[in-house]
């Protein structure tokens, strides 16, 4: 019995129905003319606080892709980070390709997902000067950790620390600068060269952590208390570090 309310008391604390409204925006990028939309979880100082940037796994164009990490994302800002989640693909967007080799026929999604990135590290910066604009991280699973770390590539001098949850397909840049830290999962396999070797790994300081028992899948809301709880441990432990 005391474990059963000690599980529902986690269960009640981790659910994104008790978690901070997060201010839901849309922005435009008038040099693409695209609306993106974006959730901001507030920290409770805002003023100096660092940057993180979470991009959604692929969700079939689905409107509310962005908002189905809720409980990471207000774990992330309760730890003292301004969080934006990032609404990368619109209704009016082509479908993922799944025809083809991954890094070839998806890079179009992921370059337009990289500058989405772009766009809003540059809005951040015009709508918040207050805050730590020299502290970004970047946080992304799936796919939205697919183009994470291709801006990482891209940008390696804009942002401090790229986080993945399970990403697959983009292979993690070998460099110490920015920190890279990945989470996989207990049931699907990165692609060859996507993960470090184990020397390259502690050449270039790259953390990579193998979750015993949480499924690709079970990533986003759908993780249960203990996966959310993990989950949270680790991410925000490697932002503190």
């Amino acid at each position: 019995m005391r474990l059963l309310i000690l599980t529902t008391l986690l269960a009640f604390r981790l659910s994104p129905a008790n978690a901070q409204t997060p201010e839901l925006l849309t922005w435009q990028d008038s040099a693409r003319d695209r609306d993106i939309p974006v959730a901001i979880h507030h920290p409770a100082t805002g003023k100096g606080a660092p940057i993180v940037i979470f991009s959604h796994g692929y969700g079939e164009n689905h409107p509310g892709s962005y908002l189905q990490y809720a409980y990471l994302c207000e774990a992330i800002a309760a730890n003292g980070s301004f969080v934006v989640s990032v609404q990368h693909e619109i209704p009016t967007d082509d479908l993922l390709n799944f025809n083809g080799p991954a890094r070839v026929v998806r890079m179009p999604n992921w370059e337009r997902g990289a500058a989405n990135i772009h766009f809003v590290i540059a809005e951040l910066q015009r709508r918040y000067p207050d805050l730590d604009h020299d502290h970004i991280s970047l946080i992304g699973h799936s796919n939205g950790g697919d183009m994470s770390v291709l801006y990482s590539h891209q940008h390696p001098e804009r942002i401090q620390n790229v986080i993945t949850l399970d990403h697959r397909r983009m292979p993690i840049l070998r460099d110490s600068q920015p920190r890279t830290f990945t989470l996989r999962s207990s049931d699907q396999p990165a692609d060859p060269e996507v993960l470090p070797t184990e020397s390259e790994a502690k050449e270039h300081g790259i953390r990579v952590v193998f979750l015993k028992d949480t499924p690709h899948n079970n990533m986003d809301n759908d993780a249960d208390p203990r996966q959310r709880t993990e989950i949270i441990d680790l991410v925000t432990g490697f932002l503190n570090e």
